[in-house]
C-alpha cells in the first residue's frame, strides 16, 4: 500500500475527467460574464480546455481568474471522509435483492440515505448515475455470496469504500468531488465468493450542482448586462 502510494503521480499530471472540464469551463464563462475576457479570450481557452489531458493543463487556462484562488483558498479539494458523519438511519429506504436473479435500481428517481443490496447466485446493479441526491451522503451496503453487485455513481460526487472480501473481490473507486457540496457515496459490505464493485459512470453528472452551476451563471450574467 505505501508503495502504491510513493509511485502515484502528482495531482497535476493526473488525467483529467470530464467533469473538471466542465468545472473549469464553468470558470471560464463567469468569467466572460464578468467581462474578465474578451469573446475571443474565450473561445480560445474554452477549446484549450476541450483538448486538455490532464488537470495541470487545465489549471493553466484559469490562473490568472479569481474564480482559481478562490477555489484553492476554500480548499475545494478536500478529500471527503472515510465514514459518514451524517446520521444515517439503520433501516434501509430501499432492499435490492436478487436469489438466482437480478435486479436493478436505475434512471430517474430519489437517492435514499441507506440501501442494502443483496446478490445470492445473483446480479444487483445500482445504477446512480441519474439520481436526484436529496441527501449529502449515502450508504449503500452490498453483500454479494457468489453473486455481484455493480454500483454506478456520477462523475462528480464523492465515493467512498469499507468494505472487504472473503476470496472474493470487493473494489470500489476513491473519488474526490472537486465540489464541496457534492453528495459522498459509502459502499459497505462484503463480497463472499463473489463480487462488488462501484465506479463513477464517465459523462454522468449530478444534474442538481449542475444546476447550481447554472444559476450563478445566470446570475452573473444579470449583473453583467445590468451594468
Amino acid at each position: 500500500m505505501d508503495l502504491q502510494k510513493k509511485t502515484e503521480p502528482p495531482a497535476t499530471d493526473m488525467r483529467a475527467s470530464d467533469a473538471e472540464r466542465d468545472r473549469i469551463a464553468d470558470m471560464l464563462r463567469e468569467a466572460l460574464a464578468e467581462g474578465r475576457l474578451t469573446a475571443d479570450e474565450h473561445a480560445e481557452r474554452v477549446e484549450g480546455v476541450l483538448n486538455a489531458k490532464t488537470v495541470g493543463e487545465l489549471e493553466v487556462f484559469i490562473r490568472d481568474l479569481p474564480a482559481a484562488h478562490r477555489q484553492h483558498a476554500t480548499a475545494a479539494y478536500a478529500p471527503a471522509p472515510n465514514r459518514p458523519t451524517d446520521a444515517i438511519p439503520h433501516e434501509p429506504d430501499d432492499n435490492v435483492v436478487a436469489v438466482f436473479s437480478s435486479a436493478a435500481r436505475k434512471g430517474r428517481r430519489r437517492a435514499g440515505r441507506r440501501i442494502h443490496a443483496y446478490a445470492i447466485f445473483g446480479c444487483v446493479e445500482i445504477d446512480l448515475s441519474e439520481a436526484i441526491f436529496e441527501y449529502r451522503q449515502v450508504v449503500i451496503k452490498a453483500f454479494a455470496v457468489f453473486g455481484t453487485v455493480e454500483v454506478r455513481v456520477p462523475e462528480n460526487v464523492s465515493l467512498r469504500s469499507a468494505g472487504g472480501g472473503v476470496l472474493g473481490n470487493f473494489e470500489v473507486d476513491t473519488v474526490d468531488s472537486t465540489d464541496a457540496d457534492a453528495p459522498v457515496v459509502f459502499v459497505d459490505g462484503w463480497a463472499v465468493l463473489g463480487n462488488v464493485e462501484a465506479r463513477p459512470k464517465r459523462g454522468k453528472l449530478v444534474a442538481d450542482i449542475l444546476d447550481r452551476v447554472q444559476h450563478k451563471l445566470d446570475k452573473s450574467l444579470r449583473k453583467h448586462f445590468d451594468h
